[in-house]
């Protein structure tokens, strides 16, 4: 803990002055007291006595806390504390406030049944604070006698309406002062055309600190660069933000991060353009005409840059690029991410990281990725930190233990419950030797050619997009929207996470269609699921014909075909009172006989190939019936307002 009553009140307090009274204009009109403290250099005033001092608290009835008591030592009150509160209370202007603004009752109103004591005590302050505020901005100040620490410091609390905040806690009088300092060079640094340039001993060595930060980070040593650049930009100095955004972007923080200073400069705009617009386009309510406050200051050219990538990152077309050895790692990285490898892809846009080079001084790391749609969900804080940590842009340093992988190597992750209990059944065909472009071709309609695989995406969009361009429903179809990939090696994979209700009478595996020339697995599983009975479906077929299979639902096997004794049901099926634990068991079966997997951070976190199978059940026979829905959609109304001839069903 600090001790305030050690510190340096006299040196501080002059310091302060003499910054406030050089950033003042020449020829600006002032009042008389600001010209006697310019010319004084001095925002105080006389010490307060040790008999004022006792005076006061006599009259208060209370010993006032110790920083602010050595505070009144050195000047019995204060000007200008930071940009709102333009004198400050000493010793004859402190008052206990006993709610003469009325905001406890405000405060109050929007307490509602549930609030707790905490909070209570805070609406309580404006009944119980001491005011220090005397001239303000509609600011005020008031110390909480009841906010005390075991040095009997008081908090101090800051509150304005047209902050639209909470009241502020500075922890106590010590820091309120330290933070209007700060809050002096805050609205010092970005000065108005004409106004001289803020700049003394203090943004000197701040800046200079700055400096050594960033190649720190490039070093690797974010962790000790990112609390200077904190500070600095608590002082508005003018890169500290936008290096530090750099930072907690690639942390995976995006409240508040804004690539100040840097966003609108053309050398840098290619690469922090699209991180920015990623996070207004994931905010659909916000208007586009607010990006524009982020782009304040910035060209035509930079502009329409911000608005191309904001359409291509909307339509999910973005794609980061880099120059050099390490662009080249960013393509192999994208390859290997969108067929589901994400742990093979992080390592290679790693180890091809210190062949990176930075756009500008000021450019701290690759940040265009994690926009890119296949690139940015390899992303993880971890992941973050591991690349910060990694030294890059030409300086030198220790390269820090790799992170672990996302992706177990087995299908047991499958059965363990996902956030909200959604994936309680599942579809997936493994399918030997091929590629995973090549799986439309083997479980798609058509001649094996004509299904061409949709660009990346989460299966979620995929959904959406799929429902929105279908116009035929039918109650016997069974077409599955499916994500594709490599299930380790030599395997590709199709994968269903929200399938259609198991019907098994109508059922067809695609398992044979599948394995012309090869081999291939299907599973369903529905041992957790939320409708009917329990299931479970596995099939195994070789050179386009099955081999065998079975089929649990009803407490009922139904199995062909000579099965392995690692997959024989009558091992999984004996008791299934811990349905998870069963179906965790067969996966883990599964996964050893054939020396498969899926990648569980692309399927669940990423964005993968998707399309369309065919119907995984059969036709409805003599005699069954089904229904079809068809929708159709109505024409553009002419200008007259008279119907056309497809205005719907009502025109035929």
């Amino acid at each position: 803990m600090t001790d305030t009553t050690a510190f340096d009140w006299r040196s501080f307090l002059l310091k302060w002055s003499g910054e406030w009274a050089d950033s003042l204009p020449d020829g600006e009109t002032r009042g008389e007291d600001d010209e006697t403290a310019r010319q004084a250099r001095w925002l105080g005033f006389p010490p307060a006595s040790t008999e004022r001092i006792a005076a006061m608290e006599e009259r208060l009835g209370r010993r006032m806390p110790p920083s602010y008591r050595e505070f009144l030592k050195v000047s019995d009150g204060w000007r200008h504390a930071g940009g709102f509160v333009w004198l400050l209370a000493g010793t004859e202007d402190a008052h206990w406030h006993n709610n003469e603004s009325g905001l406890a009752d405000m405060f109050e109103e929007y307490l509602d049944e549930d609030a707790g004591p905490e909070e209570r005590r805070e609406a309580d302050i404006w009944r119980r604070g001491l005011q220090l505020d005397v001239e303000s901005d509609i600011t005020h100040v008031l110390m909480d006698p009841e906010d005390a620490d075991e040095d009997g410091e008081w908090a101090v609390y800051t509150w304005a309406s047209w902050r639209a905040a909470p009241p502020e806690r500075h922890t106590n009088f010590l820091e309120f002062m330290r933070d209007m300092y700060r809050e002096l060079h805050s609205l010092r640094a970005h000065r108005s055309d004409g106004e001289p340039v803020f700049a003394n001993d203090t943004t000197r060595e701040l800046d200079a600190l700055v400096e050594e930060a960033r190649l720190e980070v490039l070093r690797g040593g974010w962790e000790r660069a990112v609390k200077t650049l904190d500070e600095a930009k608590e002082y508005g100095r003018p890169r500290a933000a936008g290096l530090g955004d750099q930072i907690r972007r690639l942390l995976g923080q995006t409240y508040m991060v804004y690539f100040d200073d840097l966003v609108t400069d053309p050398h840098y705009a290619p690469e922090l353009l699209p991180p920015l617009v990623a996070e207004h386009a994931a905010h659909s309510y916000r208007d586009d005409s607010t990006l524009t406050f982020h782009l304040r200051g910035a060209d035509d050219d930079v502009v329409s840059l911000a608005y191309a990538a904001l359409d291509q990152v909307r339509n999910g077309t973005y794609r980061y690029s880099a120059a050099g050895p390490f662009g080249e790692g960013v393509e192999r990285a994208r390859e290997l991410a969108r067929w589901g490898d994400t742990d093979g892809a992080w390592r290679t846009l790693i180890d091809a990281l210190p062949l990176w080079k930075p756009l500008g001084p000021d450019h701290l790391a690759p940040l265009g990725w994690v926009a890119d749609p296949v690139l940015g969900p390899l992303l993880t804080p971890e992941r973050g930190r591991e690349l910060l940590s990694t030294p890059r842009g030409g300086q030198a340093g220790e390269a820090p233990r790799p992170t672990a992988g996302l992706d177990p190597s087995d299908l047991a992750w499958l059965a363990a419950p996902d956030p909200g209990n959604n994936r309680t059944s599942y579809r997936f065909v493994l399918v030997e030797g091929v590629e995973p472009e090549e799986l439309p071709g083997r479980l798609a309609d058509g001649d094996g050619d004509g299904t061409v695989l949709n660009e990346p995406t989460t299966l979620w969009e995929a959904r959406r997009r799929s429902l929105d361009n279908q116009r035929e429903f039918s109650s016997y179809d069974d077409r599955a929207l499916m994500a594709v990939g490599r299930a380790g090696t030599g395997w590709s994979f199709a994968f269903d996470g929200d399938p259609a209700p198991f019907d098994q009478r109508r059922f067809v595996s695609p398992a044979a269609a599948a394995s012309a020339g090869t081999r291939a697995v299907v599973v369903w599983s529905g041992l957790r699921t939320w409708h009917g009975e329990p299931f479970f479906h596995l099939s195994v077929a070789r050179d386009g014909a099955e081999q065998y299979a079975f089929t649990y639902v009803d407490g009922e096997i139904r199995q062909s075909g000579e099965i392995p004794r690692a997959l024989d049901p009558s091992r999984f099926f004996s008791d299934l009172e811990d349905s998870a634990g069963a179906e965790r068991s067969l996966l883990e079966a599964v996964a050893g006989e054939f020396a498969a997997c899926l990648p569980r951070h692309a399927i669940v976190n990423g964005r993968l190939h998707t399309f369309t199978t065919r119907s995984w059940t059969r036709p409805p026979r003599d005699g069954e019936t089904y229904a079809v829905i068809r929708m159709h959609r109505a024409a553009a109304r002419p200008a007259d307002g008279e119907r056309t001839g497809e205005d719907g069903p009502g025109s035929r």
